[in-house]
């Protein structure tokens, strides 16, 4: 088989989105602020299908399991992995931080920052939910609320309950299984014509980002900026890369395959519009359909290992900024709330901030207003974040599948290593008896 030209790739025409963007934001800011509907239509698109997404798999893959103590056994190691990692990117985060100190010096004024440009954040935080009610937040008010407002926690947790209640239907449950499975077949087509249109939405949104902020915000805090993203960098190589060695594949290879969705990411900072694509790239690389939907989705909540690091490393950086002196006691006490704030944290656009506003304000510790000065970066962070998520729940995902036994390794060598035929963006949903 030839290769493909790099120009037929998506990810070419992505980067040639971000370079246009780029130069546009900085020469035309006037008409680049008025792009911003590109880049959000785009993930509108993609949003309005993951919620029905999500039900269909969960709810094909639980009515196919042999035992519902396969499905505790897939939930229980999936927890245990999630608070493992989140708790050592917070870590790192905030080790990076103290080491490197890249707030140190800048001796920020408080009183010339304009806090009125922060309110709409800070009315967001008030809502953020304390740990007893983001547990019951989880269960939603009606199922067809969970739908409409696209909340992905409180869809898998009907998802799960609708699934294990068709299970014990038994055999009376195939007409309906058959029918989820089509119209997962039908939302990934739907998918595949949407997703070409990337390109369009990261030129739209590199093009607002740029022209509102400017390239001169990116200087000014150059130094955690580079804290972030290289911190970042090395968790993913060497840690994901290392718990990846041990299921016996390359971080390279790896992320090679994943290579056109951790540019749409990049180009629009949320890890929410990849997650189809990446659903059925992860089953075409040997993971089990049930495993991938149930572990992939959940993660986007609880698996957040770039906003975990960016919320130790933000709190500490405003520290230092604004001259406000911690203990030891009171730096752990940031790390201990940010583990907590962080499973709130949902992976779209600017969320983060908002929990990192949310954790400052409910600590009192940190000037809140301290949050005007990493602004103008945000979006900056937000794209490391976001890439840094997507792949640290598809490395999860591989692992799960790896400690259930439901991980093909021949079939994950081909499709990283270019064996197999390109992918269609439809994952091959086994049907209810092939998965028993």
């Amino acid at each position: 088989m030839s290769q493909k030209r790099f120009y037929s790739h998506l990810y070419f025409w992505v980067l040639v989105g971000m370079v246009l963007g780029t130069l546009t934001g900085h020469y035309f800011p006037a008409v680049a602020v008025q792009l911003k509907p590109l880049g959000d239509a785009f993930i509108r698109l993609i949003r309005m299908l993951i919620a029905p997404l999500i039900f269909t798999t969960v709810v094909v893959g639980i009515a196919g399991m042999d035992s519902l103590k396969r499905l505790g056994r897939i939930g229980l190691k999936s927890f245990l992995y999630f608070e493992g990692m989140t708790t050592l990117a917070l870590i790192i985060g905030w080790v990076v931080v103290k080491t490197f100190r890249p707030g140190a010096g800048m001796n920020a004024d408080l009183s010339r920052l304009n806090v009125a440009d922060l309110q709409a954040t800070l009315d967001a935080a008030k809502a953020h939910p304390s740990v007893a009610q983001f547990l019951l937040n989880i269960i939603p008010d009606t199922v067809v609320g969970a739908f409409a407002r696209g909340d992905l926690l409180q869809v898998l947790f009907f998802s799960v309950v609708f699934g294990i209640a068709m299970s014990g239907v038994g055999e009376a449950n195939r007409p309906v299984i058959k029918a989820l499975e089509m119209i997962c077949q039908a939302l990934m087509r739907i998918i595949a014509m949407i997703i070409r249109f990337a390109p369009l939405a990261v030129f739209g949104a590199m093009s607002f980002t740029v022209g509102k902020f400017g390239l001169g915000s990116l200087v000014s805090l150059a130094k955690l900026l580079a804290c972030l993203y290289l911190t970042s960098i090395c968790f993913v190589l060497v840690c994901l890369g290392l718990v990846l060695r041990l299921a016996g594949i390359s971080i390279f290879k790896f992320l090679r395959y994943l290579g056109d969705e951790l540019f749409i990411v990049f180009g629009t900072a949320s890890s929410e519009p990849v997650l189809p694509r990446v659903m059925a790239k992860l089953e075409q690389a040997g993971c089990s359909w049930p495993v991938v939907g149930m572990v992939l989705p959940a993660g986007y909540t609880f698996n957040l290992d770039g906003t975990s690091m960016y919320l130790t490393m933000g709190a500490l950086f405003i520290a230092q900024a604004t001259n406000v002196h911690l203990s030891f006691g009171q730096e752990l006490a940031v790390l201990l709330v940010c583990l907590l704030t962080s499973k709130g944290a949902a992976a779209v656009v600017g969320s983060a901030f908002i929990t990192l506003t949310a954790t400052l304000s409910t600590m009192h510790t940190i000037p809140v207003e301290g949050m005007l000065l990493i602004l103008g970066v945000d979006w900056f962070m937000a794209q490391v974040r976001a890439m840094t998520n997507m792949v640290g729940n598809s490395v999860a995902t591989v692992v799960i599948a790896r400690w259930e036994n439901e991980f093909d390794a021949a079939k994950a060598d081909r499709a990283l290593n270019g064996g197999e035929a390109p992918m269609s963006l439809e994952p091959k949903v086994q049907s209810l008896e092939s998965l028993r």
